[in-house]
């Protein structure tokens, strides 16, 4: 054990208990370490960025901040990931989140197994939105001035022979869509594969919870994607921490 870096995260959580700060002989003594060696620390944690010394006391600074921020990212992701696992294993098909965010589409998180393997993303799903469930699910959910956004900076156009061919038949196909209605795709991104998307609400932001099948089970795919909408109802609050990764 390095006994300096024990003191200095001593001292650290001792500053963090007291959210207007605390005077140097306060947390030396309330972190147990002589005062000469509490101030030591106390200026080189300070020169790091992790603390400030403000009017006297000392406070948190921006390194702990984010080292804080970082945990809770790590944390939600996590939460994320085991949601997934758990809808895969229950749907037992490859699971997708993905949400639409600063004008693009990104997928937060996958889980899949070696036996069912995710569908190959051989071209950017940012920008083939108009040619997979999970980007058709999610431009359904915005407004026509923001749709039009996206097709001006990537343009409809066939990837496969099944692809939907130009901007018109895309959004009379997003027109005929009821609300919360599972979005299906079959062969339009990737040759022998399925997929199906469902948009949830997760904030303010648009956001998708998808699955894909091989091309030989497509007569799973809609008792699939019922199973997972039940599923993700149970967990959603879950899936709303991502929006924030």
């Amino acid at each position: 054990m390095i006994g300096s870096v024990q003191r200095a995260l001593r001292l650290l959580e001792a500053v963090g208990s007291h959210s207007g700060g605390a005077p140097a002989k306060q947390l030396a003594r309330e972190a147990g370490l002589p005062l000469p060696t509490a101030y030591h620390l106390l200026r080189t944690l300070t020169h790091e960025g992790y603390l400030r010394r403000e009017n006297g006391v000392f406070v948190l600074g921006d390194a702990a901040a984010r080292l804080a921020c970082g945990g809770i990212q790590q944390k939600r992701r996590s939460m994320i990931l085991d949601s997934l696992a758990h809808f895969r294993d229950v749907v037992r098909a490859p699971v997708y989140f993905a949400v639409y965010r600063e004008g693009e589409i990104e997928v937060v998180g996958v889980s899949d197994t070696p036996a069912s393997p995710a569908c190959e993303e051989w071209a950017d799903f940012r920008v083939t939105g108009h040619a997979h469930a999970i980007g058709q699910c999610l431009l359904g959910q915005l407004d026509g001035r923001s749709r039009q956004d996206y097709y001006d900076r990537h343009p409809v156009e066939a990837i496969t022979p099944y692809t939907v061919q130009d901007l018109r038949s895309l959004e009379y196909r997003i027109g005929s869509l009821e609300r919360m209605q599972p979005v299906t795709e079959r062969q339009e991104y990737s040759l022998g594969t399925v997929c199906a998307a469902i948009p949830i609400a997760v904030g303010d932001a648009p956001a998708t919870v998808a699955i894909s099948l091989p091309l030989h089970q497509e007569s799973r795919l809609l008792s699939a994607i019922d199973r997972l909408r039940n599923e993700v109802g149970a967990l959603l609050s879950t899936l709303a921490f991502s929006i924030s990764i």
